[in-house]
């Protein structure tokens, strides 16, 4: 069943949480003695998705390919050049910081430096109480119980609620830093390379301890990484992007069973395996990443990818379904 929005009569489903359409984020480049706009940083180039409810949403992608400027935008924290935002059934797009407050205890980041982004000179309770003392009605006495319920929760001890950041390890923190973000009951969080930064038996720990959260507590995650052996752990749908455009979304087993777009197949192809009778040959990927305030034309892959043609370089290859759910940008599948 769709829901029709009153103000703007986008449809939007009933198990969709997030939707954003046609979303650009440029940012200007100033240059000479006045500072004029002399061009743009293209970190978002028109990418449309859902999230739907209680599902985990997985992007992936190079450094510089818009994965973070992307899942800041759908909360909010940088605000859209062009497109639409929808939040279950509002459109919070051109919402003011006011009107956006209701919606800010639904939306929740995890960030990839925990030591950056928690508070050096507040406690560990402190940090999980703060949100509720801005966003609920709750008493002191009530915050600090939730406080320690959520210690809990991540695996950390009541007596670890009076030690500050600085005396934890990168996992600890990481947890401590999930624990705030559940304070105020979320329905959505966004992972931004939350295990990027840490050990790889730690990494396991922290993403299924998320896994664990996420039944728990009916959360919605949209989980970013440059990694897609972690990505595989814990996604139901993964979504590829490459400067700025998602060129490949599909269910997890159709990305990792059969990737149609080539700069996916080489992301894969760079993947370890433990298994050598799986193992295939690696793609080297020739040149670098594309600047994103000059990209090629037509297709943003061409001038690295080893099967481009003639058409490549004209013509700008669109994200069309293909067949259960599996989209991909790439003219080698238009007549498929």
């Amino acid at each position: 069943m769709e829901v029709k929005n009153s103000e703007d009569n986008t449809r939007i489903a009933e198990d969709v949480l997030i939707q954003v359409e046609h979303l650009k984020k440029y940012f200007p480049i100033k240059g000479g003695v006045l500072k004029h706009t002399v061009g743009h940083v293209k970190a978002v180039d028109d990418v449309s998705l859902t999230i739907k409810k209680g599902e985990t949403l997985g992007i992936v992608g190079e450094s510089g390919s818009g994965k973070s400027t992307l899942g800041r935008m759908i909360i909010r924290l940088l605000e859209p050049t062009e497109g639409k935002i929808y939040f279950e059934n509002d459109d919070i797009t051109d919402l003011s910081n006011r009107k956006m407050r209701p919606y800010r205890k639904d939306m929740q980041i995890v960030f990839q430096d925990p030591f950056a982004s928690l508070n050096s000179k507040m406690s560990v309770s402190e940090l999980i109480e703060e949100p509720l003392l801005i966003q609920t009605d709750l008493t002191k006495k009530e915050r600090k119980e939730k406080a320690l319920n959520l210690l809990e929760k991540v695996g950390l001890r009541a007596d670890d609620r009076n030690k500050y950041p600085h005396e934890f390890s990168g996992g600890q923190r990481q947890r401590i830093s999930i624990a705030r973000a559940l304070a105020i009951n979320p329905k959505f969080v966004i992972g931004d390379e939350p295990v990027s930064a840490l050990d790889v038996s730690i990494q396991a720990q922290v993403l299924n301890l998320m896994a664990d959260l996420q039944d728990e507590f009916g959360l919605t995650y949209l989980f970013i990484a440059h990694d897609l052996s972690v990505v595989k752990h814990i996604s139901d749908r993964v979504a590829v992007m490459y400067l700025g455009r998602i060129v490949e979304i599909a269910p997890k087993d159709d990305i990792y069973n059969n990737p149609l777009h080539p700069y996916t197949q080489a992301l894969l192809s760079s993947v370890p395996v433990t298994d050598l009778s799986k193992k295939s040959e690696k793609i080297v990927l020739e040149g670098d990443l594309p600047s994103p305030s000059d990209p090629p034309s037509g297709c943003a892959f061409r001038t690295r990818c080893p099967l481009a043609h003639d058409r490549c370089t004209t013509e700008r290859p669109h994200l069309l379904n293909r067949d259960n759910g599996h989209s991909v940008a790439c003219h080698l599948h238009d007549n498929k």
